[in-house]
């Protein structure tokens, strides 16, 4: 089985986590900020706050924001649950936009539309490793008086106009899963140029508690506060290693992601029943997914079938997302229904996944190559 994404470990990843295994710090210690050093010099911003996931990142950022009942948060409609679902953690409500057909990224003129005297921060989310049109979503967070996330869960080492995704927001959230650029098994950060959400976000991410152990130590003292309703969502310095390490092949990673890109498109490029989603000029694509557009009633197929049948011979195709708000807890809770984003909806039926990652040889991506094409021809 080819699968659609995995992780990429050698020896000197397995090395850099063992060193931590025999050290004095599994966790709180000395790895956590140094990773967070590394990101945030790599994605050229002034603060990087590291979480123990890329779902508690995204809370972290809700809760910086200090999202509460009666707040909206504008959320494209494709994208993965969590990018909403931190919204409804802090008691807030989402509100979906559509997005462009051609790129699937978060339309800017339907965001326009939603914004209302309470919105408190429109999230764009990079999807596949795209960056969104962060001019225009910077100019429509300024004019309307809120702020403006990314979520580049798919984007670590992507670009837009010359310019590191991780920079280009009031917050960026990155994520460190198994299938992403680089991983930490689980985890996630978020990078900032505000001190005022990094500090926000190192509270809650330790139960709520303003000082941690380290800064107790220094002091000599054992005495703390918790101050705010915060969680566990600390990372460990196992992970940290793990991540320092990834970091290191990013550029590596990430070339090769564009790599296989190339070669997809110029296979596909002269079937009219298959389309991948538009790249834009003025970013450089990271590539976490390969998204393609198939018109299944014209080959006669229906895309179970499709599904079926490329994993029978060995392809881990998959489908990169059902739009939340059709998802039966958004419809139930937040009445939500058909219709409400029509573009993501129509292209949702259309897309399908295609294997992409690092260890991928040519050969396995002629396998792809062929599958897809004798199911489209």
């Amino acid at each position: 089985m080819i699968p659609y994404g995995r992780q990429s470990i050698d020896e000197e990843d397995i090395q850099a986590v063992v060193e931590v295994l025999r050290s004095n710090w599994l966790t709180t210690g000395p790895k956590v900020g140094e990773f967070e050093a590394r990101v945030s010099e790599l994605v050229e911003a002034e603060h990087a706050v590291a979480f123990s996931s890329g779902t508690a990142a995204l809370h972290g950022v809700m809760f910086a924001l200090d999202i509460g009942v009666g707040d909206e948060v504008i959320v494209p409609a494709m994208t993965f649950a969590a990018t909403a679902n931190a919204v409804v953690y802090q008691r807030g409500t989402p509100v979906f936009a559509d997005v462009l057909g051609d790129t699937l990224l978060i339309d800017p003129a339907a965001v326009e539309t939603l914004i209302t005297p309470r919105t408190k921060a429109i999230v764009a989310v990079d999807y596949a490793g795209q960056p969104c049109e962060y001019e225009r979503m910077r100019d429509i967070a300024q004019r309307h008086g809120v702020r403006l996330i990314a979520d580049a869960c798919h984007a670590l080492g992507a670009k837009y106009r010359g310019k590191m995704v991780g920079s280009v927001a009031d917050m960026t959230v990155f994520s460190f899963h198994p299938v992403k650029h680089i991983t930490t098994g689980e985890g996630g950060m978020v990078t900032t140029g505000d001190m005022a959400f990094e500090k926000r976000m190192r509270v809650f991410r330790n139960h709520g508690i303003p000082c941690d152990h380290l800064e107790r130590r220094a002091k000599g003292s054992w005495y703390y506060e918790m101050v705010e309703l915060g969680y566990n969502y600390r990372i460990t310095d196992i992970q940290c290693a793990l991540g320092i390490s990834q970091l290191k092949k990013l550029q590596g990673f990430v070339n090769r992601r564009r790599e296989i890109a190339s070669i997809y498109d110029k296979a596909f490029e002269g079937l009219s029943n298959i389309t991948p989603l538009a790249v834009r000029d003025e970013v450089r694509h990271a590539y976490h997914l390969y998204v393609v557009r198939i018109d299944f009633q014209s080959i006669g197929c229906d895309r179970a079938r499709f599904f079926e049948e490329s994993v029978a011979k060995g392809i881990g195709v998959n489908v990169h997302y059902i739009p939340v708000h059709l998802h039966p807890f958004y419809r139930r809770c937040f009445g939500t229904s058909p219709g409400l984003c029509p573009v993501a909806e129509k292209v949702y039926e259309q897309i399908v996944t295609l294997p992409i990652h690092p260890g991928m040889s040519n050969g396995d991506v002629d396998t792809v190559i062929g599958v897809v094409t004798e199911a489209v021809e």
